[in-house]
């Protein structure tokens, strides 16, 4: 009858900034896979240091050969995959260094790995961190993305679950 002692459900997930940056939508990302979300939906920031960190609590659940993707799953099964620059898989993980391995458990804000900007710059490559949610079907929302300057670990975007 009285709902007064029941718990609120959740209003929302936070996902925290991978990197330091610029945050965007990935509606702004220079490359099509991405902006078009064929991958799926989430947030890209434009670094200013090479320090990336996780977005949210977990489990590695891929670590590229070539150290350029890093996958996590989250307790609730969602999946979401921080890709280092764009098409920086043909740089054969030269400019990157990963902290962790498949089934690690991260927290939220733990460094992941650290990549050299200026390497993937001078090679002609985007350095843009996107992180993406791979299986959309466990979200219901995603909150829109305001363009702004953010620091690591700081709340990026929120996700609402079904």
């Amino acid at each position: 009858m009285f709902n007064f002692f029941k718990k609120k459900k959740a209003t929302g997930t936070e996902v925290l900034a991978a990197v330091s940056g610029e945050l965007m939508p990935i509606t702004d990302v220079k490359d099509d896979v991405f902006s078009t979300k064929m991958l799926g939906d989430g947030f890209a920031i434009k670094p200013n240091d090479g320090n990336v960190y996780a977005p949210v609590s977990g489990e590695i659940s891929t670590v590229f050969p070539t150290k350029h993707a890093i996958g996590i799953k989250t307790k609730e099964g969602l999946e979401l995959l921080i890709h280092l620059g764009l098409d920086t898989v043909e740089l054969k993980g030269a400019p990157f260094t990963t902290n962790v391995k498949q089934g690690d458990q991260v927290s939220a804000g733990d460094q992941l790995a650290t990549m050299d900007l200026k390497q993937i710059t001078d090679a002609g490559y985007d350095d843009s961190v996107i992180v993406v949610y791979t299986n959309m079907d466990l979200l219901k929302a995603v909150d829109p993305i305001e363009k702004r300057s953010i620091q690591h670990s700081e709340k990026a975007q929120t996700i609402h679950f079904n």
